[in-house]
């Protein structure tokens, strides 16, 4: 065989396996759920080490700017909240688990803000991709709101996803990146070592 046919061969080769991958991961049947539950370095930091998680990715959701940065975001003028954008395998790992995780990683009491992080775009959402989705929510915050499980009224919004923006590469992997910072430190360590004794059979391997 000539170098030429090799290289051919080559090149179907690697197109076959790429397409073969890719139809595996659609047969995977992968889902999508969006969250906001303030600042979105917490969110990936928590919902990424959840077994089960494909890939979580930090960016915005709710606003009317299109293409915003993050510059733009924090001012609290584009409409967006902080997101993270979880892509799971529910065979694995189901909805009302990351529901659950959702409700007990943040605080759903306080109207736009978490902690020090005050602006609307700290603000307690869930993005539903489905009518499952949205029942799953509206009936888990009623049963919190019913079981009174806070004194003060559960302000966490439930609407139909729209669109996700992508936040700029340098905050993927935040946590993890940057262990010398000090908001990671003081605020998102102490959520993750209390979220892993939670949920430490939900954990990675």
């Amino acid at each position: 065989m000539n170098k030429t046919k090799l290289i051919l061969l080559s090149v179907i080769l690697l197109i076959t396996s790429t397409h073969l991958l890719s139809q595996k991961n659609e047969d995977m049947n992968f889902k999508t759920a969006t969250f906001g539950t303030g600042c979105f370095w917490c969110s990936e930091a928590i919902f990424s080490r959840l077994d089960g998680v494909i890939k979580v990715e930090p960016g915005f959701s709710g606003g009317t700017t299109k293409n915003p940065s993050y510059k733009e975001v924090v001012t609290g003028t584009t409409g967006h909240a902080e997101v993270a954008q979880i892509s799971y395998n529910p065979e694995i790992i189901s909805f009302s688990t990351l529901l659950e995780v959702f409700w007990k990683t943040h605080d759903p009491t306080t109207l736009n803000r978490q902690g020090a992080d005050i602006g609307t775009q700290y603000r307690s959402v869930i993005f539903y991709h489905d009518k499952e989705q949205e029942s799953l929510a509206t009936d888990y915050k009623s049963a919190l709101e019913e079981a009174k499980v806070w004194n003060d009224p559960i302000v966490t919004e439930i609407t139909r996803f729209d669109i996700f923006y992508p936040a700029e590469d340098y905050h993927n992997d935040y946590y993890k990146n940057n262990p010398a910072n000090s908001y990671c430190n003081f605020v998102i360590t102490p959520k993750i070592e209390k979220f892993e004794k939670v949920f430490k059979d939900k954990l990675k391997k």
